[in-house]
């Protein structure tokens, strides 16, 4: 079995998720007592965010990569990027590194071409949703179309990601905005919509929508039991 480096604590919230996720998966495969090999990196999420807001991605990439070649020498044998906003630096953590990198776009993607899902909607922080690091890598690799909210509703679905989910905060108001801002991109044509911050499925993933959704933690750690157990 091969070791997973996770570059997580972006945020701890959903750090908890992907940990659960990778033992589960392992265990769901092999049974018995088995579980995964995890080398974990958690890093300061108030430092990444007061960057993430200053605009100051160079230092975020620096910051990462930094923290991507701890996880390396450790031993990982692959690297995972526990949080879908920092995948805008990837291409710099990617390069500071020797071990590969499994992007959690490119996860996501495989998995919505395999249902046949060509029109997607996306919920993420106003970074991942606006800028073309994540979306554009979705439609240009992938041939993805993607649908995002109004840039109202894209203010509410950041702020709560940040004033409420990182802080374990789930408030019943929130799911239902957020449901309703699900069923606007359904209607807008999306048949599927993507949790594209790792900790909105903390407060939609159960919850009855109006099109399927794809939570990007789990997809993400699914992919990574594969490639440790290939």
């Amino acid at each position: 079995m091969k070791c997973i480096g996770l570059l997580g604590g972006m945020s701890w919230e959903s750090t908890v998720s992907y940990y659960q996720a990778l033992n589960r998966g392992v265990r769901g495969r092999l049974g018995g007592l088995h579980s995964a090999r995890v080398l974990l990196n958690s890093v300061d999420f108030a430092e990444i965010e007061r960057l993430q807001h200053a605009g100051d991605w160079p230092a975020t990439a620096r910051l990462l990569a930094a923290e991507a070649r701890a996880l390396q020498a450790g031993g990982a044998d692959f690297l995972m990027i526990g949080t879908n906003t920092m995948h805008k630096v990837a291409p710099e953590i990617e390069a500071a590194i020797e071990i590969p990198l499994l992007h959690i776009a490119d996860a996501t993607a495989r998995r919505l071409q395999a249902d046949g899902v060509t029109r997607v909607g996306l919920l993420g922080t106003r970074f991942t949703m606006e800028q073309d690091f994540y979306k554009g890598r979705l439609e240009a690799q992938f041939g993805l179309e993607v649908l995002v909210p109004a840039e109202e509703q894209r203010e509410r679905v950041h702020r709560i990601i940040y004033d409420e989910l990182c802080q374990g905060q789930i408030r019943d108001a929130s799911r239902a905005e957020y449901l309703t801002i699900i069923a606007g991109l359904a209607q807008a044509g999306a048949q599927a919509v993507i949790l594209g911050c790792t900790e909105i499925a903390l407060l939609v993933g159960d919850a009855s929508a109006a099109v399927p959704l794809y939570d990007t933690t789990a997809i993400h750690a699914d992919a990574a039991v594969a490639w440790a157990l290939a």
